[in-house]
């Protein structure tokens, strides 16, 4: 979710390369592409809604209004929607420690999940409590145990990973603390983009306006690190 859909393209353009088609949602809308295949969605839709301008992942679910239904069951938000959109219905919701999240019914392409391809190379949800976070959205999108499904969740030490069919999907940490004012340390949803060059993303980023957030100094052979868009949204950009 952006303010501006405009400034949104031009940044993201300059710093990930990407290029943008309509996503016959309106002109609030669009889809961004790497080489012609879909990376991601922004919709200006932050202000309108009233919530905060951030990357957030939308999960496959076959029922929305069901697991809508789960996630308030568990103690969670279903702060918008369910709402109808031409190839399918979406709701938006927080985790009981306030990590906001999407949920999606409707058309999707079977050649396209994280880590593969153009998609975004990983999603980390960094939460108050492993366990329970694990716990929370296994119920709700259905994640199982290892070896029972498409998508497992496998805690390892002091994390739980999500795999499909083997495949690194997202990670979940504990240790965030909700009541902290810096949205680094509060539970949420994080985003790792793949790029050729990680020193030369960061500096198209402050360029254009955006924010080293770690580490403090960028470096030649930088593999890895956060930013923050000009409108506070927080992403890493990652050659791994």
């Amino acid at each position: 979710m952006s303010r501006e859909l405009s400034a949104s393209q031009l940044f993201y353009g300059d710093v990930l390369g990407w290029t943008y088609r309509a996503a016959g949602l309106g002109d609030d809308f669009c889809v961004a592409l790497t080489d012609g295949l879909p990376v991601a969605g922004i919709g200006a839709l932050a202000s309108s809604l009233q919530v905060a301008v951030s990357w957030t992942p939308y999960f496959a679910v076959a029922d929305v209004d069901a697991a809508a239904a789960r996630i308030r069951e568990r103690g969670a938000t279903v702060a918008v929607g369910p709402l109808a959109f031409h190839t399918g219905r979406a709701a938006l919701a927080t985790d009981p420690d306030g990590a906001a999240f999407g949920i999606w019914e409707g058309a999707v392409r079977s050649d396209w999940t994280v880590g593969r391809g153009s998609a975004p190379a990983w999603l980390e949800l960094r939460t108050r409590d492993t366990s329970d976070a694990a716990r929370f959205y296994s119920q709700v999108l259905g994640w199982a145990p290892e070896g029972e499904g498409d998508f497992t969740l496998v805690h390892e030490d002091d994390s739980a990973v999500l795999r499909q069919q083997g495949h690194v999907v997202a990670k979940i940490r504990g240790g965030a603390v909700q009541a902290m004012p810096d949205p680094q340390l509060r539970p949420r949803w994080h985003v790792y983009f793949r790029v050729p060059e990680v020193a030369e993303s960061v500096a198209a980023a402050t360029a254009r306006g955006g924010v080293l957030v770690s580490p403090a100094e960028a470096a030649p052979a930088l593999r890895e690190a956060t930013l923050r868009d000009p409108d506070g949204a927080l992403f890493t950009v990652t050659s791994a």
